[in-house]
């Protein structure tokens, strides 16, 4: 039997054709700070040291996540491990502290300037390696927000420069400006609308995917069988259309190709759910490097041993039933992704 709750991970894979080496699988930090309720900041820390052990070395935040807080929470574990990882964070959304699911998203030069300098204050770093655009301000050029973006890397305050949620023209767009190491959507068994436009342009140019919320936030773990009652009640996910009512009823229902997938491999769905957000890489033939977050180090043991899950071609034809079925869309506003513009 293969033992699929430890070990590091094998392999690395170079974000696009400029981007920095990494494993390939990353840690998203957001839930260390915001969103899902509240953390055991001495886990969280754990868990970034467990996963660093393990072979991840991309590590996911963003100014916004708990208005700044999970870049200063990151600050010492990059201090004490600086050359060993790559460090993304991301501009262009604001939230209110007092209302989180109000967001207002801006590019505009003066803004980009602002956020880089606040970032490597909160994070304690002289350079950020992968610098993401978190939302489009269709309001302002794509191609001037790139530019900007791309003095700070002349400017020696950012390494390599990534787009998260634009369109594949928007993405085409951007590469003619400065080369794009990365660019970060949702991207999983429940979420596939980005297979259509964005991964045969990403291909084409050279630029990695790095999938976030690549468990469903949480779903296709099969852990939340009622969202309604069982997540905490500043849970970011119940503003979400998939966890209520409903369409929670009808999604907890698509898990079952899933968990018996997971039983003829001796794995948890998560891992098959992880391990086919894996192998994307191989069905389209491009970088793929999925962020997984979690706040606790058995999860990111679990989570690392999905890259040693291998899914037949008919296993993987199964799964394919899901994604048309998921009840109920990513946001109850469409327009704050890709998918709203494509």
């Amino acid at each position: 039997m293969t033992d699929k709750t430890d070990g590091r991970i094998a392999a690395t894979v170079r974000l696009g054709d400029t981007g920095p080496e990494v494993g390939v699988q990353g840690l998203g930090c957001m839930g260390m700070s915001w969103a899902y309720g509240p953390a055991d900041a001495g886990e969280s820390r754990a868990t970034l040291e467990r996963a660093l052990e393990l072979g991840v070395t991309l590590f996911d935040t963003a100014d916004m996540y708990g208005v700044g807080e999970n870049e200063k929470f990151l600050a010492p574990f990059l201090a004490a491990h600086r050359d060993d990882l790559v460090i993304a964070t991301k501009f262009g959304i604001s939230t209110l502290p007092d209302d989180p699911t109000t967001r207002i998203v801006r590019n505009d030069a003066p803004y980009v300037r602002g956020c880089v300098e606040a970032s490597l204050k909160r994070l304690g770093v002289d350079v950020i390696d992968l610098y993401y655009m978190h939302r489009r301000d269709v309001d302002v050029p794509i191609e001037e927000t790139v530019g900007t973006m791309a003095d700070l890397v002349r400017e020696g305050k950012v390494k390599h420069l990534g787009l998260s949620e634009v369109t594949a023209a928007e993405l085409r767009a951007a590469a003619g400006v400065h080369p794009i190491a990365a660019v970060q959507s949702e991207w999983s068994l429940f979420s596939r609308d980005i297979e259509a436009h964005v991964v045969p342009a990403a291909k084409e140019l050279g630029v990695a995917v790095v999938p976030y919320s690549p468990l469903g936030r949480g779903f296709l773990t099969g852990a939340i069988a009622h969202p309604d009652t069982e997540l905490a009640d500043q849970d970011f996910r119940r503003t979400l259309p998939r966890f209520t009512g409903e369409n929670a009823e009808a999604n907890v229902a698509l898990l079952e190709p899933i968990r018996a997938v997971a039983k003829a491999h001796d794995a948890t769905p998560a891992q098959v759910a992880l391990a086919w957000v894996q192998q994307q890489a191989a069905v389209h033939g491009l970088a793929v490097v999925p962020i997984p977050g979690t706040t606790k180090r058995y999860r990111v043991e679990e989570n690392v041993a999905a890259t040693r899950v291998v899914l037949t071609g008919e296993e993987l034809t199964l799964m394919d039933e899901i994604a048309p079925k998921v009840a109920g869309t990513r946001y109850a506003d469409m327009t704050f992704t890709s998918a709203g513009r494509e």
